[in-house]
């Protein structure tokens, strides 16, 4: 039997990890880093890039090198999200025929899915060469807070790298496992992962070699990419004040002042003052002009409060839906390359009033995770009892863009529940129900998961017709459907009419590019 992998596909950057003599490893990639950058370049010649490459010739191809796709897999490329973020990238965003975010590299549009899958597959190659075997299996980590239709995504992209997941689980929960929490006779948790595009906060209770979720919270649109703009337009404003010279429409000076930017936020996690030179930025009517400036770490924490101050609400959530006060926990992990920040650090010393534990780095933490779990499933590591939770309310949308919940957030999975449907009109034999997930009470705000066509109901008048449909959730958290018409008792499986996705046709030929 082949080994399991374990991999956190990252916004930022990417992990992959194995179970060696009982214990999770990380794999070191071709270019001896444990971790991969997310990045996929495309060249004139029509080559591609993948990882350190990619990053590495960045600044002179930015419209043509891809970066954080895990912000768009599973999206609309109308939501309001992707419009803004689209802002901040070099490269185009487009919707496809179907309406999901891709991105184009000159006359040719990819999935997020396939971007992905590119990425993935550079470490299943590293995993092969390590192993000296075919890989076909893995675990992956999604963040707390994705969808249905971004963990559906996040599966198809593995496919595409020839990969069969065996289970889809949680960052936070992951990096429990991977800090040994398995082993914690008994108390309670918090996970506090930020993460290059995502913030999660899991609380966890631990009980001899189990633990439960209790409830999980986060913000998808929270994590280093929104703190690397912050610190790119701070740049690019200073740049303009002092030389009234505005680059916002040179994408490869953009670049440049983006990368500076990531640089300065980690050289101020270790010094208390670094200074930013980019020569050659600009052309003035002198000749060239540069950026050059002295920053402290006491500017950069002025300047990226308002962000901070953003991780409070969803800590105070988690707590609050998991009937805890900070007063009861006993350990807070850190998780997500964000938390090196002292400021970051200092913010969940203060919030949870307990000292953070980091002792996995926390890069790597949410990989070795999926390493246990995949040990876990091919009895290299005795069972641990793992109960997640689902993160979003799961319900259908009703007259006057309201929701119907069928499933709240925060319940244990797997998990089903029921609800009775009926027709409006006399001998109608099609319904049609729209299923949503998410935390608002409009259905426009959530995401739509499609729509469930009940068929070949019975000829009756309206209102008789009792159609029992019944919303189940997995323990990778993906959502199926199924309906049962009363009077005949003819029990039927629904196919989910995605409003996201990729066809099995447009999957087979993204194979051929992977």
């Amino acid at each position: 039997m082949s080994k399991i992998v374990g991999i956190d596909l990252g916004t930022t950057n990417s992990c992959i990890s194995i179970i060696e003599n009982n214990d999770p490893i990380v794999i070191v990639n071709g270019e001896g880093q444990r971790t991969t950058p997310s990045m996929v370049a495309f060249t004139s010649k029509g080559e591609r890039h993948v990882g350190v490459h990619a990053k590495r010739q960045a600044a002179i191809n930015p419209e043509r090198t891809i970066f954080s796709i895990k912000r768009l897999i599973g999206r609309r490329a109308n939501d309001d999200d992707v419009v803004e973020l689209a802002k901040h990238l070099p490269y185009h965003v487009v919707p496809s025929a179907t309406g999901d975010a891709w991105v184009q590299i000159d006359n040719t549009s990819y999935s997020p899915q396939e971007i992905s899958a590119m990425i993935v597959s550079k470490l299943k190659e590293c995993a092969e060469s390590y192993c000296s075997e075919a890989i076909t299996q893995c675990v992956i980590a999604v963040p707390a807070y994705f969808n249905d239709a971004q963990r559906q995504a996040t599966r198809d992209a593995c496919q595409l790298a020839g990969l069969e997941v065996q289970r889809i689980v949680n960052e936070p929960t992951l990096a429990a496992l991977a800090f040994g929490l398995a082993k914690r006779t008994t108390g309670y948790v918090a996970v506090f992962d930020l993460g290059g595009g995502t913030f999660d906060v899991s609380i966890l209770q631990c009980n001899s070699g189990a633990f439960r979720v209790l409830a999980t919270a986060g913000n998808n649109h929270l994590g280093g990419n929104d703190f690397d703009n912050l610190i790119q337009n701070t740049l690019i404003q200073t740049f303009k004040d002092e030389t009234g010279i505005d680059i916002t429409h040179d994408k490869m000076a953009l670049q440049r002042v983006r990368e500076a930017a990531e640089s300065l936020k980690c050289e101020l996690s270790t010094l208390t003052e670094t200074s930013v030179n980019l020569p050659f930025l600009a052309i003035g009517p002198a000749g060239p002009v540069h950026l050059a400036l002295d920053i402290t770490r006491t500017q950069l924490e002025d300047l990226i409060r308002p962000l901070v101050e953003k991780l409070a609400p969803p800590c105070q959530d988690a707590l609050t839906e998991a009937g805890l006060t900070t007063e009861d926990l006993d350990e807070v992990l850190l998780v997500g390359g964000m938390t090196r920040m002292p400021c970051i650090r200092a913010f969940v010393e203060n919030f949870f009033g307990e000292k953070a534990s980091h002792g996995v780095n926390p890069d790597e933490a949410v990989a070795l995770g999926a390493a246990v779990q995949s040990g876990i499933l091919a009895g290299d590591i005795e069972e641990v009892v793992l109960l997640d939770v689902t993160p979003l309310n799961l319900g259908v949308e009703t007259a006057g863009d309201k929701v119907s919940t069928i499933i709240e957030r925060n319940t244990s999975i797997p998990t089903k529940a029921s609800k009775i449907f009926t027709t409006t009109e006399d001998n109608q034999s099609i319904v049609r129900i729209a299923i949503v997930q998410g935390d608002s009470k409009k259905a426009s705000e959530c995401a739509n998961l499609g729509t469930f066509i009940l068929s070949d109901i019975p000829k009756m008048p309206a209102g008789k017709p009792r159609i029992e449909v019944e919303f189940c959730i997995d323990a990778d958290g993906v959502v199926s459907v199924q309906g049962i018409e009363r009077q005949t008792g003819t029990v039927k499986t629904l196919v989910l009419q995605g409003t996201v996705g990729l066809s099995g046709k447009q999957l087979e030929e993204a194979k051929k590019r992977i």
